[in-house]
């Protein structure tokens, strides 16, 4: 088997074409990772969720990773690390055409919000919770893959 590094045309390729990734945050040296279903545009991610724990973790520190991976065989990989910055969305104020923006490029996909819409529990109707749209600035981004031969 052999590692090769990604260039960062093929790292943007990968996480262009994926919409699943593992979202790695962390406070007071606890870390926390969830899968999260995302849409890239341009230098960032972006992505939906009811409050919690990842959206608590986020807004006390930003500084996210984010993993998107692709395996075609136990000898055949490539993953993509990047390290980025957690922007919270309004839907008012400053964040409107972004939160807006967001939103259209995630509805594309079937079923965009159940990752980050459902809970294990069932929320009452009346309860009132608000929906978080957030973007990751990707301020970097490098990848790996493996295959059977030298490529």
């Amino acid at each position: 088997m052999f590692v090769r590094e990604m260039s960062h045309h093929e790292c943007s390729s990968l996480v262009g074409a994926s919409h699943v990734a593992r979202l790695a945050c962390c406070m007071d040296n606890d870390p926390y990772v969830v899968p999260i279903y995302y849409a890239m545009a341009g230098n960032c991610l972006y992505s939906f969720s009811m409050p919690g724990k990842k959206i608590e973790l986020m807004r006390t520190n930003p500084k996210v990773c984010v993993l998107v991976e692709e395996m075609a065989g136990p000898r055949q990989w490539r993953s993509v690390v990047i390290h980025g910055q957690f922007q919270e969305l309004s839907p008012e104020g400053q964040w409107r055409r972004e939160y807006l923006h967001a939103w259209s490029l995630l509805e594309k996909h079937t079923n965009w919000w159940e990752p980050g819409g459902l809970k294990p529990t069932t929320p009452e109707i009346a309860s009132g919770y608000k929906h978080v749209f957030y973007s990751i600035d990707i301020a970097a981004m490098t990848g790996r893959q493996a295959c059977d031969q030298d490529e």
